[in-house]
Protein backbone atom coordinates (compact mmCIF):
# COMPACT_ATOMS: atom_id res chain seq x y z
CA UNK A 1 0.00 0.00 0.00
CA UNK A 2 1.11 3.53 -1.21
CA UNK A 3 1.59 6.06 1.85
CA UNK A 4 -0.54 8.56 1.36
CA UNK A 5 1.61 11.43 2.16
CA UNK A 6 4.67 10.39 0.12
CA UNK A 7 2.00 9.94 -2.65
CA UNK A 8 1.13 13.37 -2.27
CA UNK A 9 4.32 14.83 -2.08
CA UNK A 10 4.92 12.88 -6.02
CA UNK A 11 2.06 14.22 -7.29
CA UNK A 12 3.20 17.65 -5.82
CA UNK A 13 6.20 17.46 -7.95
CA UNK A 14 4.90 15.83 -10.80
CA UNK A 15 2.49 18.77 -11.24
CA UNK A 16 5.08 21.75 -10.37
CA UNK A 17 7.65 19.91 -13.10
CA UNK A 18 4.76 19.20 -15.77
CA UNK A 19 3.70 23.57 -15.34
CA UNK A 20 7.44 24.09 -16.05
CA UNK A 21 7.73 22.06 -18.45
CA UNK A 22 4.57 23.55 -19.99
CA UNK A 23 5.74 27.40 -18.97
CA UNK A 24 9.15 26.54 -21.21
CA UNK A 25 6.81 25.55 -24.01
CA UNK A 26 5.15 28.64 -24.20
CA UNK A 27 8.57 30.79 -23.30
CA UNK A 28 9.03 31.81 -27.27
CA UNK A 29 5.48 32.86 -27.58
CA UNK A 30 5.45 34.70 -23.95
CA UNK A 31 4.72 38.28 -25.79
CA UNK A 32 1.63 36.57 -27.76
CA UNK A 33 0.41 35.08 -24.64
CA UNK A 34 1.16 38.44 -22.54
CA UNK A 35 -1.02 40.58 -24.22
CA UNK A 36 -3.73 38.22 -25.30
CA UNK A 37 -4.10 38.20 -21.49
CA UNK A 38 -3.75 41.88 -21.00
CA UNK A 39 -5.88 42.79 -23.86
CA UNK A 40 -8.02 40.48 -22.51
CA UNK A 41 -8.76 42.39 -19.41
CA UNK A 42 -9.49 45.62 -21.17
CA UNK A 43 -11.75 44.05 -23.32
CA UNK A 44 -13.93 41.98 -21.89
CA UNK A 45 -16.41 44.12 -20.08
CA UNK A 46 -16.67 45.54 -23.44
CA UNK A 47 -17.20 42.09 -24.87
CA UNK A 48 -20.34 41.67 -22.08
CA UNK A 49 -21.85 44.68 -22.88
CA UNK A 50 -22.07 43.91 -26.83
CA UNK A 51 -23.80 39.98 -25.84
CA UNK A 52 -26.02 41.92 -23.20
CA UNK A 53 -26.81 44.69 -25.67
CA UNK A 54 -27.61 42.63 -28.96
CA UNK A 55 -28.29 39.28 -27.24
CA UNK A 56 -25.54 37.96 -29.25
CA UNK A 57 -24.04 34.46 -28.42
CA UNK A 58 -20.77 34.53 -26.87
CA UNK A 59 -19.02 33.46 -30.51
CA UNK A 60 -20.63 36.41 -31.95
CA UNK A 61 -19.68 38.86 -29.39
CA UNK A 62 -16.45 37.69 -28.66
CA UNK A 63 -15.83 38.24 -32.63
CA UNK A 64 -17.22 41.68 -32.75
CA UNK A 65 -14.96 42.71 -29.62
CA UNK A 66 -12.11 41.26 -31.40
CA UNK A 67 -12.57 43.22 -35.30
CA UNK A 68 -13.14 46.37 -32.46
CA UNK A 69 -9.63 45.55 -30.94
CA UNK A 70 -8.09 44.99 -34.06
CA UNK A 71 -9.31 48.35 -35.41
CA UNK A 72 -9.03 50.20 -31.96
CA UNK A 73 -5.57 49.40 -30.83
CA UNK A 74 -3.50 47.25 -32.89
CA UNK A 75 -3.61 48.88 -36.47
CA UNK A 76 -2.75 52.40 -35.05
CA UNK A 77 0.18 51.62 -33.50
CA UNK A 78 1.21 49.46 -36.69
CA UNK A 79 0.45 52.57 -39.05
CA UNK A 80 2.02 54.67 -36.36
CA UNK A 81 4.77 52.68 -36.18
CA UNK A 82 5.51 52.49 -39.96
CA UNK A 83 5.68 56.44 -40.56
CA UNK A 84 7.87 56.92 -37.60
CA UNK A 85 10.20 54.44 -38.89
CA UNK A 86 9.90 56.69 -42.78
CA UNK A 87 10.79 59.83 -40.68
CA UNK A 88 13.66 58.69 -38.61
CA UNK A 89 14.75 57.08 -41.91
CA UNK A 90 14.38 61.31 -43.75
CA UNK A 91 16.09 62.39 -40.57
CA UNK A 92 19.35 60.48 -40.83
CA UNK A 93 19.55 61.25 -44.53
CA UNK A 94 19.19 64.68 -44.21
CA UNK A 95 22.20 64.44 -41.05
CA UNK A 96 24.31 62.43 -43.49
CA UNK A 97 24.11 64.52 -46.40
CA UNK A 98 24.17 67.84 -44.60
CA UNK A 99 20.89 69.10 -44.61
CA UNK A 100 21.18 69.51 -41.31
CA UNK A 101 24.30 71.54 -40.48
CA UNK A 102 25.11 70.39 -36.54
CA UNK A 103 28.63 72.55 -36.61
CA UNK A 104 26.43 75.75 -37.68
CA UNK A 105 24.07 75.25 -34.77
CA UNK A 106 26.71 74.20 -32.59
CA UNK A 107 28.49 77.48 -33.32
CA UNK A 108 25.77 79.63 -32.86
CA UNK A 109 24.40 78.01 -29.66
CA UNK A 110 28.15 78.77 -28.29
CA UNK A 111 28.02 82.40 -29.46
CA UNK A 112 24.74 82.55 -27.23
CA UNK A 113 26.37 81.90 -23.97
CA UNK A 114 28.21 83.45 -21.92
CA UNK A 115 32.23 84.35 -21.79
CA UNK A 116 32.78 82.08 -18.65
CA UNK A 117 30.92 78.71 -20.64
CA UNK A 118 33.03 79.67 -23.85
CA UNK A 119 36.05 79.90 -22.16
CA UNK A 120 35.09 76.26 -19.98
CA UNK A 121 34.55 74.62 -23.49
CA UNK A 122 37.85 75.80 -24.87
CA UNK A 123 38.99 73.96 -21.68
CA UNK A 124 37.21 71.24 -22.40
CA UNK A 125 38.05 70.98 -26.54
CA UNK A 126 34.46 71.34 -27.41
CA UNK A 127 35.24 74.27 -29.38
CA UNK A 128 36.16 72.30 -32.52
CA UNK A 129 32.81 71.89 -33.98
CA UNK A 130 34.52 70.12 -36.80
CA UNK A 131 35.59 67.78 -34.64
CA UNK A 132 31.97 67.18 -32.88
CA UNK A 133 30.62 67.29 -35.91
CA UNK A 134 32.71 64.64 -36.80
CA UNK A 135 32.00 62.56 -34.50
CA UNK A 136 28.50 63.22 -33.89
CA UNK A 137 28.12 61.81 -38.11
CA UNK A 138 30.36 58.36 -37.07
CA UNK A 139 27.62 58.20 -34.24
CA UNK A 140 25.01 58.69 -36.42
CA UNK A 141 26.06 56.37 -38.85
CA UNK A 142 26.83 54.14 -36.22
CA UNK A 143 23.43 54.35 -34.84
CA UNK A 144 22.05 53.75 -38.47
CA UNK A 145 24.47 50.45 -38.49
CA UNK A 146 22.73 49.19 -35.72
CA UNK A 147 19.26 50.05 -37.19
CA UNK A 148 20.06 48.18 -40.33
CA UNK A 149 21.13 45.30 -38.68
CA UNK A 150 17.70 45.45 -36.40
CA UNK A 151 15.85 46.31 -39.09
CA UNK A 152 17.10 43.03 -41.12
CA UNK A 153 16.78 40.71 -37.96
CA UNK A 154 12.88 42.14 -37.93
CA UNK A 155 13.06 41.15 -42.11
CA UNK A 156 14.37 37.99 -41.19
CA UNK A 157 12.05 37.23 -37.94
CA UNK A 158 9.58 38.56 -40.04
CA UNK A 159 7.62 35.39 -40.06
CA UNK A 160 8.23 34.90 -36.40
CA UNK A 161 6.57 37.73 -36.18
CA UNK A 162 3.48 37.05 -38.11
CA UNK A 163 2.96 34.14 -36.36
CA UNK A 164 3.15 35.14 -32.88
CA UNK A 165 0.56 38.44 -33.82
CA UNK A 166 -2.05 35.86 -35.19
CA UNK A 167 -1.44 33.67 -32.16
CA UNK A 168 -2.28 36.56 -29.83
CA UNK A 169 -5.26 37.26 -31.99
CA UNK A 170 -6.22 33.58 -31.92
CA UNK A 171 -5.53 33.28 -27.94
CA UNK A 172 -7.71 36.38 -27.27
CA UNK A 173 -10.75 35.52 -29.24
CA UNK A 174 -10.91 32.26 -26.67
CA UNK A 175 -10.09 34.49 -23.54
CA UNK A 176 -12.57 36.59 -24.42
CA UNK A 177 -14.85 33.98 -24.72
CA UNK A 178 -13.90 31.42 -22.60
CA UNK A 179 -12.63 34.06 -19.45
CA UNK A 180 -14.73 33.64 -17.31
CA UNK A 181 -14.57 30.01 -16.75
CA UNK A 182 -10.98 30.07 -16.95
CA UNK A 183 -10.96 32.37 -14.20
CA UNK A 184 -13.12 30.04 -12.24
CA UNK A 185 -10.61 26.95 -13.00
CA UNK A 186 -7.96 29.38 -11.44
CA UNK A 187 -9.67 30.25 -8.84
CA UNK A 188 -10.43 26.86 -7.44
CA UNK A 189 -7.16 25.83 -8.58
CA UNK A 190 -5.37 28.36 -5.65
CA UNK A 191 -5.24 27.08 -2.54
CA UNK A 192 -6.47 30.18 -0.23
CA UNK A 193 -9.86 31.50 1.38
CA UNK A 194 -12.54 32.92 -1.35
CA UNK A 195 -12.10 36.12 -0.05
CA UNK A 196 -8.65 36.26 -0.01
CA UNK A 197 -8.88 35.05 -4.21
CA UNK A 198 -11.35 37.73 -5.10
CA UNK A 199 -9.26 40.50 -3.39
CA UNK A 200 -6.22 39.25 -5.38
CA UNK A 201 -8.35 38.82 -8.94
CA UNK A 202 -9.46 42.18 -8.16
CA UNK A 203 -6.05 43.64 -7.52
CA UNK A 204 -4.97 42.17 -10.93
CA UNK A 205 -7.48 43.31 -13.11
CA UNK A 206 -7.51 47.15 -11.44
CA UNK A 207 -3.79 46.99 -12.23
CA UNK A 208 -3.47 45.87 -15.29
CA UNK A 209 -6.66 48.17 -16.67
CA UNK A 210 -5.28 50.92 -14.81
CA UNK A 211 -1.53 50.63 -15.68
CA UNK A 212 -2.54 49.74 -19.47
CA UNK A 213 -5.43 52.55 -20.03
CA UNK A 214 -3.89 55.14 -17.84
CA UNK A 215 0.09 55.04 -19.21
CA UNK A 216 -1.65 55.02 -22.95
CA UNK A 217 -3.85 57.71 -22.19
CA UNK A 218 -1.57 60.05 -20.41
CA UNK A 219 1.26 58.40 -23.27
CA UNK A 220 -0.74 59.00 -26.30
CA UNK A 221 -2.12 62.29 -24.79
CA UNK A 222 1.42 63.65 -24.05
CA UNK A 223 2.89 62.28 -27.59
CA UNK A 224 -0.23 64.06 -29.57
CA UNK A 225 0.34 67.62 -27.81
CA UNK A 226 4.55 67.44 -27.98
CA UNK A 227 3.85 66.49 -31.68
CA UNK A 228 1.29 68.83 -32.19
CA UNK A 229 3.64 72.05 -31.12
CA UNK A 230 6.75 70.86 -33.09
CA UNK A 231 4.62 70.67 -36.01
CA UNK A 232 3.63 74.29 -35.33
CA UNK A 233 7.04 75.41 -34.27
CA UNK A 234 8.14 73.74 -38.05
CA UNK A 235 10.54 71.48 -36.11
CA UNK A 236 11.28 68.63 -38.50
CA UNK A 237 10.07 64.76 -38.04
CA UNK A 238 7.50 66.30 -35.67
CA UNK A 239 5.68 62.96 -35.47
CA UNK A 240 8.81 60.95 -34.85
CA UNK A 241 9.33 63.51 -31.61
CA UNK A 242 5.76 63.18 -30.69
CA UNK A 243 5.74 59.32 -30.58
CA UNK A 244 9.16 59.30 -28.69
CA UNK A 245 7.40 61.96 -25.97
CA UNK A 246 4.43 59.59 -25.95
CA UNK A 247 7.08 56.45 -25.08
CA UNK A 248 9.21 58.43 -23.04
CA UNK A 249 6.05 59.42 -20.85
CA UNK A 250 5.78 55.93 -19.87
CA UNK A 251 8.23 56.97 -16.92
CA UNK A 252 6.52 59.05 -14.20
CA UNK A 253 7.78 62.43 -13.30
CA UNK A 254 10.76 62.62 -16.16
CA UNK A 255 9.08 61.72 -19.37
CA UNK A 256 8.33 63.54 -22.17
CA UNK A 257 10.50 66.77 -20.47
CA UNK A 258 13.25 65.09 -21.70
CA UNK A 259 12.90 65.43 -25.29
CA UNK A 260 10.85 68.87 -25.28
CA UNK A 261 12.87 70.86 -22.26
CA UNK A 262 16.38 70.15 -24.40
CA UNK A 263 14.68 71.58 -27.23
CA UNK A 264 13.13 75.24 -25.58
CA UNK A 265 16.90 75.41 -23.90
CA UNK A 266 18.49 75.39 -27.66
CA UNK A 267 15.79 77.68 -28.83
CA UNK A 268 16.14 80.43 -26.07
CA UNK A 269 20.39 79.82 -26.45
CA UNK A 270 19.72 80.38 -29.79
CA UNK A 271 17.88 83.61 -30.19
CA UNK A 272 14.82 82.13 -30.91
CA UNK A 273 13.44 83.66 -27.50
CA UNK A 274 9.58 83.41 -28.68
CA UNK A 275 10.13 79.69 -30.02
CA UNK A 276 11.84 78.55 -26.52
CA UNK A 277 9.45 80.93 -24.40
CA UNK A 278 6.06 79.03 -26.20
CA UNK A 279 7.61 75.44 -26.27
CA UNK A 280 8.90 76.26 -22.50
CA UNK A 281 5.42 77.43 -21.33
CA UNK A 282 3.58 75.37 -23.01
CA UNK A 283 5.26 71.87 -21.70
CA UNK A 284 5.16 72.92 -18.54
CA UNK A 285 1.40 74.13 -18.30
CA UNK A 286 0.28 71.56 -21.01
CA UNK A 287 2.33 68.88 -21.51
CA UNK A 288 2.89 68.32 -18.04
CA UNK A 289 -0.04 69.31 -16.93
CA UNK A 290 -1.15 66.35 -18.39
CA UNK A 291 0.77 63.66 -16.88
CA UNK A 292 0.23 65.80 -13.15
CA UNK A 293 -3.39 65.72 -13.43
CA UNK A 294 -4.50 62.68 -15.67
CA UNK A 295 -1.93 59.81 -14.30
CA UNK A 296 -3.17 60.20 -10.61
CA UNK A 297 -6.27 59.87 -11.69
CA UNK A 298 -5.80 56.99 -13.98
CA UNK A 299 -3.11 55.21 -12.67
CA UNK A 300 -2.35 55.83 -8.92
CA UNK A 301 -6.30 56.22 -8.07
CA UNK A 302 -6.93 52.79 -9.38
CA UNK A 303 -3.21 51.28 -8.18
CA UNK A 304 -3.45 53.14 -4.82
CA UNK A 305 0.53 53.01 -5.15
CA UNK A 306 2.97 56.28 -4.61
CA UNK A 307 4.41 58.07 -7.31
CA UNK A 308 7.41 56.84 -6.33
CA UNK A 309 6.82 53.01 -6.26
CA UNK A 310 5.37 53.24 -9.90
CA UNK A 311 8.17 55.01 -11.18
CA UNK A 312 10.73 52.01 -9.90
CA UNK A 313 8.63 49.17 -10.75
CA UNK A 314 8.13 50.46 -14.37
CA UNK A 315 11.83 51.62 -14.78
CA UNK A 316 12.16 47.93 -13.25
CA UNK A 317 9.83 46.25 -15.52
CA UNK A 318 11.29 47.72 -18.51
CA UNK A 319 15.15 46.82 -17.53
CA UNK A 320 14.16 42.76 -17.09
CA UNK A 321 11.05 42.64 -19.58
CA UNK A 322 11.54 45.39 -22.21
CA UNK A 323 8.15 47.03 -23.39
CA UNK A 324 5.71 45.06 -21.74
CA UNK A 325 7.67 45.63 -18.13
CA UNK A 326 5.54 48.94 -18.30
CA UNK A 327 2.67 46.55 -17.41
CA UNK A 328 4.30 43.92 -15.86
CA UNK A 329 6.65 45.93 -13.15
CA UNK A 330 4.23 47.86 -11.67
CA UNK A 331 1.60 44.63 -11.73
CA UNK A 332 4.34 42.46 -9.66
CA UNK A 333 4.15 46.01 -7.51
CA UNK A 334 0.52 45.96 -6.80
CA UNK A 335 0.61 42.15 -6.14
CA UNK A 336 3.58 42.21 -3.91
CA UNK A 337 1.72 45.01 -2.02
CA UNK A 338 -1.64 43.49 -1.64
CA UNK A 339 -0.37 39.56 -1.06
CA UNK A 340 1.49 41.38 2.13
CA UNK A 341 -1.40 43.18 2.95
CA UNK A 342 -3.24 40.27 3.26
CA UNK A 343 -0.31 38.66 5.30
CA UNK A 344 -0.77 41.62 7.79
CA UNK A 345 -4.21 41.63 7.71
CA UNK A 346 -4.58 37.93 8.53
CA UNK A 347 -1.73 36.05 10.03
CA UNK A 348 -3.86 32.58 8.92
CA UNK A 349 -3.64 32.91 5.59
CA UNK A 350 0.36 31.63 5.77
CA UNK A 351 0.99 29.28 9.43
CA UNK A 352 4.49 30.07 10.31
CA UNK A 353 6.33 27.40 11.69
CA UNK A 354 6.60 27.85 15.69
Amino acid sequence: MINSNLENKTFLILLIAVSLAFGWILLPFYGAVFWAVILAVLFTPLQRRIARRFRTERNASSLITLSICLVVAILPMIFVAIVMVQQATDLYQRFETGDINLSYYLSKFRGMLPSYFQYQMDRLGMSNFTGLRDKAVSGAMQGGQVLAKQAMTFGQNTFDFIVSFFIMLYLLFFFLRDGPELVRKIRMAVPLADQHKRRLQLKFTRVVRATVKGNLVVAITQGALGGFIFWVLDIPSSLLWGVLMAFLSLLPAVGSGLVWAPVAVYFLATGAIWQGIVLGLYGIFVIGLVDNVLRPILVGKDTKMPDYLVLISTLGGMAIFGLNGFVVGPLVAALFMSTWGLFTENKQVIQLPR
